[in-house]
């Protein structure tokens, strides 16, 4: 099946129209690589090839079990896209050392957590990176900085922000020499306040 693509902004990416959310992917009762890739081929039969990641998505298990799939077929990279995000510290039982949970735009934390991610991923580049919340500690300059090096490293293609108010994308933006492609953002009959708290208005 055909599915409508769309190029991001200032990039040469493009994705297919509806994406493939992985958050749910460990709480299938069958997570083994075969039933993992079968959700996969189900998804571009219909012609869906953009998969979104996060590192924190099933209590960081799903990229490893999306990357068994692609670590059993590696040809399989090369049709689709893999997204992912960062910036939430969970508490978890895999960090015993965190009390509460936080964000952590540092460049340290980025880069290790993108480092995490293509390991895990069994992949050498996301085709696109994104920051998963605004981090209200944020140094701007730091955080652009980093960004712009997973670029010109070619770790990952392309990157933006999910869930940032307009403002919030402008700061970012302007520590940066790559610009920033895209604002995933909460958008559903639940979810309305984008509509009219300006965020779609500047996108």
């Amino acid at each position: 099946m055909t599915l409508e693509r769309i190029s991001l902004p200032d990039s040469n990416l493009s994705l297919s129209r509806l994406v493939y959310g992985a958050w749910r992917l460990a709480d299938d009762a069958d997570t083994s690589t075969a039933q993992v890739r079968r959700k996969i081929d189900a998804a571009l039969d219909e012609g869906i090839s953009s998969f979104d990641h996060a590192d924190i998505y099933g209590d960081y298990q799903c990229e490893a079990l999306f990357g068994q799939a692609l670590a059993a077929d590696p040809a399989l990279r090369q049709r689709i896209e893999l997204i992912s995000k960062c910036d939430i510290a969970l508490v978890s039982e895999r960090f015993p050392e965190r009390r509460v949970k936080y964000y952590d735009t540092s460049a340290a934390y980025i880069r290790t957590s993108v480092e995490t991610s293509l390991r895990l991923l069994h992949t050498d580049h996301l085709d696109l990176l994104l920051l998963h919340r605004p981090d209200p500690l944020m140094d701007a300059a730091e955080t652009g900085a980093a960004l712009d090096a997973l670029i010109d490293a070619g770790l990952v293609r392309a990157v933006g922000v999910s869930n940032f108010t307009p403002a919030q994308w402008r700061l970012l933006q302007s520590a940066m020499k790559h610009p920033l492609v895209a604002n995933q953002i909460e958008l559903s009959v639940l979810e309305r306040s984008a509509f009219t708290d300006g965020t779609l208005d500047n996108l």
